[in-house]
């Protein structure tokens, strides 16, 4: 199963979203979507779309998906990466009025460079980097890996 979240924001995130369907649609994702869209709408009957969820259901799909397909949040990317799951991560960008600012950019590719994560900085590109997802092991996360952090803080200018 493939589990994408965008996250809660109230800003839309559909390029994601299309993307996604077309992958599904042309047949290269043969897999079981559930979608969590938050405040986007958005809706296709091959897919399981839920806008909101509890915790305790986010982690349960999150627990049983073969691959992650994700915003650039902190949060998610930490709670997948604690679980060793393959991830692909797409950030929200401020030009097309998905989020205030850029800093997904930032932390995808500081998580990408650590070989934690596979980035896919524009959603045009997703069929390639699920592609590469198929044999992509992710670097296992170690708790202490406080340089990680402070590699993001610096990237954010924190």
């Amino acid at each position: 199963m493939i589990f994408v979240t965008i996250g809660t924001q109230d800003k839309p995130f559909h390029r994601l979203l299309e993307a996604v369907r077309t992958l599904k649609n042309n047949g290269q994702i043969k897999e079981e979507i559930v979608v969590q869209n938050g405040t986007t709408s958005f809706s296709d009957p091959t897919m399981t779309i839920i806008p909101f969820m509890d915790m305790t259901t986010f982690n349960d799909y999150l627990n049983q998906c073969d691959l992650l397909i994700t915003h650039g949040g902190v949060g998610t990317i930490m709670n997948a990466l604690k679980l060793n799951k393959t991830i692909i991560a797409v950030p929200r960008r401020v030009a097309y009025g998905e989020h205030e600012n850029d800093h997904q950019l930032q932390i995808i590719d500081t998580f990408a460079k650590a070989h934690h994560l596979l980035a896919c900085m524009d959603p045009n590109d997703l069929g390639k980097v699920i592609e590469k997802a198929k044999d992509f092991k992710p670097l296992p996360w170690q708790s202490n890996q406080y340089q990680l952090l402070d590699d993001i803080a610096k990237e954010l200018g924190l």
